[in-house]
């Protein structure tokens, strides 16, 4: 599931309007207003590194800035934990790519040309990786300094990043990050909805159907297994009419009572194990109060708004068996009484 969700992303990123506005939305410098966004394009390029590894999944793109032609190396990293070394990962990968621009001829007035390395990390855990491979060795013994290399990169760190938080959509890859990072049937909807129409003409079809496959990705890896068919039933993900919504709720409420149920077996299965050491009714007891009763009251309050003092009573003083029935019946039930 996970290789699928990063074959999405990168699939996404393979269009040059997604390249377009990352540039544009998360890249600062005057350089930017001198992009001709026109001429990007994307370079079918394949390194090896010294442990005879292929670089296939990292992107490579052209775009002329100026006279210039800049060439953006886009690593993409969907570690859930950031790398310490990636600043010598990179300054390795530069060192290919600027060797196979040597032997293709393509300089500038016999130089090199710029070269731009970014970042693009999800995980949740904050980054705190070194972006200057400098900082990646000891401090050097004085007049040493000048002789370590030096190169940064530029990390776009999504969990982190300040979102635009109305509907509208100002930019593709903004969509995209607030689609991997939304929290709620709500703010998929959303999304969907602001990119729904600037995904109608014919030119956009392609980059629509990429968004397509990947919001059918992170679907599959937020609803219950039973409803996967139906995901991969939808012609066009995009349509975020009145029906899709319905759908999209109904299977993340099954999820959430799917979780509910696993709680209450992790929380029965904790009071067993406590109970064999302090005495099986306490154990249990405890268990379902941590497991069982915590998240119920989580899928009532999302369900029915704040709940009532005597809801909380209720709930403190159900047995185990009675909040089994009413996760039973959760979905179906129009009121709280």
């Amino acid at each position: 599931m996970a290789n699928e969700h990063d074959s999405g992303y990168k699939l996404l990123f393979s269009h040059p309007e997604m390249v377009r506005d990352l540039i544009t939305g998360y890249l600062p410098g005057e350089w930017v207003k001198d992009a001709q966004f026109h001429t990007l394009e994307r370079v079918n390029a394949s390194y090896i590194t010294d442990k005879g590894e292929h670089r296939h999944d990292d992107m490579v793109w052209r775009l002329k800035v100026g006279k210039t032609w800049l060439w953006i190396y886009l690593l993409m990293e969907f570690q859930s934990k950031p790398d310490r070394w990636m600043a010598v990962r990179m300054l390795v990968y530069l060192g290919l790519l600027a060797q196979d621009l040597i032997k293709q001829g393509a300089l500038h007035r016999g130089k090199l040309p710029p070269i731009l390395p970014i970042v693009l990390y999800n995980g949740e855990a904050a980054w705190h990786a070194a972006q200057n491979v400098t900082d990646c060795f000891v401090h050097a013994p004085g007049g040493l300094q000048y002789y370590l290399p030096q190169m940064s990169y530029h990390l776009i760190d999504e969990a982190r990043l300040k979102l635009h938080p109305e509907a509208t959509v100002r930019n593709f890859s903004e969509a995209l990050f607030r689609l991997e990072h939304g929290r709620t049937p709500q703010d998929i909807r959303k999304v969907l909805q602001a990119l729904d129409p600037l995904l109608r003409d014919e030119a956009s079809q392609p980059l629509r159907r990429a968004f397509g496959i990947w919001v059918k990705s992170l679907l599959r890896r937020k609803v219950p297994k039973p409803k996967l068919n139906e995901v991969d039933a939808i012609n066009d993900i995009m349509e975020a009419d009145n029906m899709l919504a319905d759908r999209i709720e109904g299977w993340f409420e099954e999820a959430e009572r799917k979780g509910l149920e696993s709680g209450m077996r992790k929380g029965m299965e904790q009071g067993m194990q406590q109970g064999m050491e302090q005495g099986m009714e306490q154990g249990m007891q405890q268990g379902m109060q941590q497991g069982e009763s915590r998240l119920f009251r989580r899928l009532l309050a999302r369900r029915f708004g704040p709940l009532p003092e005597w809801v909380e009573q209720r709930l403190q003083d159900a047995s185990t068996e009675q909040l089994e029935q009413w996760a039973e019946r959760l979905l179906d039930a129009d009121s709280l009484e």
